[in-house]
Formats: C-alpha cells, sequence, structure tokens
C-alpha cells in the first residue's frame, strides 16, 4: 500500500517550485490533492498532465480568510473528505532595511507569509480532526534566523513556526501533528529567473554542501511529515537546508 493510500491533501502555491514537486511526490504516493494558486494557467497544466484525475485546481489568493475556506469546501466536494494540509504560498518582499521598507509591502508580505497560514489551518483543522492527519507550514531558515533586508519574510516565517508550536499543543491529542518546514535557499523558479548567476553562486556559498537544494528534497521531508510514518512528531521544526543553519 503506498504511503499516502487513500488520503486527500491540500497544498497552497502549489504549481511550481517546492510546492508543484510536493503535489508531485503526494500524487505519487497515492494521495488526492488539491492544489491553489493564482496563477491559472500552470494549474491546469497540472491537472491536464494528471490522467487519473487525482489533482483539482482552485484559483485561490491564499491572504484572503474566505479563499482559504473555499479551498476546504473543494477538498470535501470532490474527494469528501481532508486528511492532509500543505501551507506553502508565500513571497519574497522586496529587500530594503527597516527604516524604508514599503508599509505596503510590509503588509503584502505578512497578509500571505503569516495571516494565510493561519487562515489555512482554521478551516482545515476542523475537517482534519474529523479523521485524523497531518498539517506542514512552510517556514525557511529564515524563521531561525535573521537576513539582512528581509525583514517582513523574516519576521512572517518566525510567526509560523511559533504558530506551528502553539497549534501543535492544541490538537496534539485530537488527532493531527501540525509541523514546519525549513528550506535553505531552493532551486526554484523565484530564484532562477530573478537573481543572476553570481549572486546564486554566493547563495550556495553560505550553505555546507556548497549547492543550492532541490525542490524535490524538500517534497520527501512533506511526504514523512504527512504520513504515518511521523506519527510521533508534532510542533518540530525541520530544516531542510544543506547546512545553512550549522554555521
Amino acid at each position: 500500500m503506498k504511503q499516502l493510500e487513500n488520503k486527500v491533501a491540500i497544498v497552497t502555491g502549489g504549481v511550481s517550485g517546492i510546492g508543484k514537486a510536493i503535489v508531485e511526490r503526494f500524487v505519487k504516493a497515492g494521495a488526492k490533492v488539491v492544489v491553489s494558486d493564482l496563477n491559472e494557467k500552470l494549474g491546469y497544466e497540472l491537472v491536464n498532465d494528471d490522467t487519473n484525475g487525482n489533482i483539482v485546481f482552485i484559483k485561490a489568493d491564499a491572504s484572503s480568510a474566505e479563499d482559504n475556506k473555499k479551498i476546504v469546501d473543494v477538498a470535501i466536494e470532490n474527494f469528501g473528505a481532508l486528511h492532509i494540509a500543505v501551507n506553502n504560498a508565500g513571497i519574497g518582499g522586496p529587500a530594503a532595511v527597516v527604516g524604508e521598507y514599503p508599509i505596503e509591502s510590509w503588509q503584502q508580505v505578512i497578509n500571505i507569509n503569516l495571516n494565510g497560514v493561519f487562515y489555512g489551518m482554521h478551516y482545515q483543522l476542523p475537517e482534519i480532526e474529523k479523521v485524523g492527519g497531518s498539517i506542514i507550514n512552510m517556514a525557511s531558515i529564515l524563521g531561525s534566523v535573521g537576513f539582512a533586508q528581509s525583514s517582513a519574510y523574516v519576521a512572517a516565517k518566525h510567526g509560523v513556526v511559533g504558530l506551528t508550536k502553539s497549534a501543535a499543543w492544541e490538537y496534539g491529542t485530537r488527532g493531527v501533528r501540525i509541523n514546519a518546514v525549513g528550506p535553505g535557499f531552493i532551486a526554484t523558479p523565484l530564484i532562477e529567473d530573478h537573481m543572476d548567476q553570481e549572486t546564486q553562486k554566493h547563495l550556495a556559498s553560505q550553505h555546507a554542501m556548497q549547492r543550492l537544494g532541490k525542490p524535490e528534497e524538500v517534497a520527501e521531508l512533506a511526504l514523512w511529515l504527512a504520513s504515518d510514518k511521523s506519527s510521533f512528531v508534532t510542533g518540530s521544526y525541520y530544516p531542510v537546508d544543506g547546512g545553512y543553519l550549522a554555521k
């Protein structure tokens, strides 16, 4: 039997990068997956590539409480239950020191990266509690340390780790495990399309393994946390960072 056989999952921000790798790994492990994102083109491409009806796409804004409720509703309507949620949607925001950071950008980053995780969990938890399951919140190595000119992102990711730990205590005896993942710098379109080779080389050098991570490497951890193999794991923060935090 596959690890996620007969399981239903939600993955937000799931049409590219880490999110897409998680969707593909979950489907391979037997899950039915509701994918949300703002990019409809990539979303429907993902659905069309899946010939077995294992993926449903919904256009949704992670920073909207109403949209997060709709995502859960779609999972129940299409697959009858919800066992797993990966709150992955996020943005980087502009680079600026705190005294010059645009107020609107601060609000946008916090709304998507932190409020969006809360909204997701708020609607996911009652359904997952009915059947038992797992929530995986995508934090970052920057949920543990600081990073110059990224105050909103760092603050949001620290918040995700704290939210995860608090919720894990609340639901520890209610059948829902809740954990956070902290990727290092991963070779996704966000980096490859927006950073020059010199910058990418510098980022790689900050990891003990002297390379960027791969989305698939993060997806493997998400699979473990989603599956019953991690049955005694909750309230934890797992870096997948090639040794970035070891220095």
